[in-house]
């Protein structure tokens, strides 16, 4: 092993492999560590947003995904009656992509592995500190201690962070009320439709294909036995009798390839970043899997911070650029911990009154605005950041900066998106009165470039509705967008 490296990242789940490769696109040395000796064979998240699969397309992987998984137009928020409209999102992945994390991570790893990063699988670290010089880590990997260190280090190690007690940060919120079982198994009796999902006096039953054509994911949330620990082991008997109870049939789960119990435990970490030391993904915030939000929200914090670090290691840009991390970061992880909360008061909301309460909500989201809002906060594309990070050179069109920027062709060919495949700032020169160059915390790439008129968009893939009609009606001179797909500020 490296003993000494730009970063280390401690954690090889998706967060910290898609860090990974973000820190290597950027030229950084990157030694990732993982406690894990085998990858993970179990599918765990099956959720992969819309705002997620975007964020692949920036980096040109977005294929990669959808030929391996099976996208649904629709998703849930506390599994009410009235789905989320996904179809009606502005990007060119208006759906959420079904794939098992497992295959997420298989995926990430082999862009990780092309990018050249130092991936140690059955490396155990047991201490990190920092001092003047940088940030250490110490473990053992085949029986041999190692210490390695670095300019910076991230926890992707999960809920149970060893890299976020040992730095000291409050992880404070609600502890575990009730706790749910999941099973990944085959079914006997076929269901009425692709996908389940039942909410009553006994519980709540979601039924979901896991894509292979053979297993299915079953969720339930079963009254009688919401409070059972969860340390103790879930068998197929239990699942499959909950399962029976809710749905009032019976669909024969047999073959268990995965069966876990897990709570409604809701964390959130008071700081994303501690000196040298940075928090991402369920190291910094956990919560109940309402909406398949955790891993997406994760994989986002190491698209935030991934650019930004790299340019600060690069000395291109300030240490203040990662003090953005926190600040633009915490407050979605904040709102994640409310919605999560929400959701799950209406999950386990099973009595007359709980469920009536469920139905009037369920009536809200037939409206197209209420339903649309949820749909933006669950898929990540409502996400936004209110402030430029670079100086501009003239005055700037208001409202733009932070505004996250959909995929949208451009006349003479390529799209958008396609631009920003090697991970730096964009200057997009719109007309010839633009400014020949601006500054920018990090790489630049410089484009002269004209959005394609509206009539010119309906057969490519990523154009957008609104945004792009937006964009053209105001007119900027020029875009500077960040290399995370959000514009720092349009010219006016």
């Amino acid at each position: 092993m490296k003993s000494d490296t730009d970063v280390i990242i401690v954690g090889a789940g998706p967060v910290g492999l898609l860090l990974a490769c973000e820190l290597r696109l950027a030229g950084l040395d990157v030694v990732l560590l993982e406690r894990g000796s085998e990858p993970v064979s179990d599918s765990r998240a099956l959720s992969m947003h819309a705002r997620t699969v975007e964020t692949l397309g920036l980096r040109g992987l977005a294929q990669r995904f959808l030929e391996r998984g099976r996208p649904f137009g629709v998703g849930h928020y506390g599994a009410l009656e009235t789905m989320l409209n996904f179809s009606a999102l502005d990007s060119g992945y208006p759906f959420q992509l079904v794939i098992p994390q497992s295959l997420t991570e298989q995926l990430l790893e082999e862009r990780a592995r092309e990018l050249g990063v130092h991936l140690h699988r059955g490396a155990a670290v047991d201490e990190t500190w920092q001092d003047d010089a940088g940030v250490h880590a110490t473990g053992t990997l085949d029986q041999q201690r190692f210490t390695v260190s670095g300019a910076y280090l991230v926890g992707c190690d999960g809920a149970r962070s060893a890299v976020r007690r040992q730095a000291g940060i409050a992880f404070d919120g609600v502890d575990a009320s009730i706790t749910s079982m999941l099973g990944d198994v085959q079914l006997r009796a076929p269901l009425p439709a692709p996908a389940l999902m039942k909410v009553n006096q006994e519980g709540l039953l979601m039924i979901v294909p896991l894509g292979d054509g053979v297993h299915h994911r079953l969720i339930v949330l079963d009254a009688r036995r919401r409070h059972v620990p969860v340390t103790e082991a879930v068998t197929l008997e239990e699942l499959a009798d909950g399962a029976r109870r809710i749905a009032g049939c019976d669909y024969l789960p047999s073959k268990p390839r995965w069966l876990s119990r897990f709570s409604d435990e809701t964390r959130h970490a008071a700081q994303y970043r501690q000196g040298r030391i940075f928090l991402a993904g369920d190291a910094a915030h956990i919560h109940m899997p309402a909406g398949g939000q955790g891993m997406n929200v994760g994989m986002q914090d190491a698209f935030n911070l991934g650019w930004k670090m790299a340019a600060v290691v690069r000395g291109q840009a300030p240490q203040a650029l990662l003090d953005s991390y926190h600040n633009e970061r915490h407050p979605l992880g904040a709102q994640l911990f409310r919605n999560t909360m929400a959701q799950t008061a209406l999950m386990t909301s099973l009595d007359q009154r709980g469920l009536a309460l469920r139905a009037e909500i369920s009536g809200l989201l037939e409206q197209p605005e209420a339903n649309l809002k949820l749909a933006l906060q669950i898929s990540g594309l409502g996400i936004g950041y209110g402030a430029a990070l670079s100086e501009p050179p003239a005055p700037v069109l208001p409202g733009w900066s932070g505004r996250r920027i959909p995929d949208m062709p451009l006349a003479g060919g390529g799209s958008l998106h396609a631009l920003l495949h090697e991970g730096e700032w964009l200057y997009l020169r719109l007309r010839d009165d633009a400014p020949q160059a601006v500054a920018c915390p990090g790489r630049l790439r410089i484009a002269d470039g004209e959005l394609a008129p509206l009539s010119d968009t309906s057969d490519v893939s990523g154009a957008s509705g609104s945004s792009h009609a937006e964009l053209m009606a105001a007119g900027p001179r020029a875009l500077l967008i960040r290399p995370d797909g959000y514009a720092d500020y349009a010219l006016a």
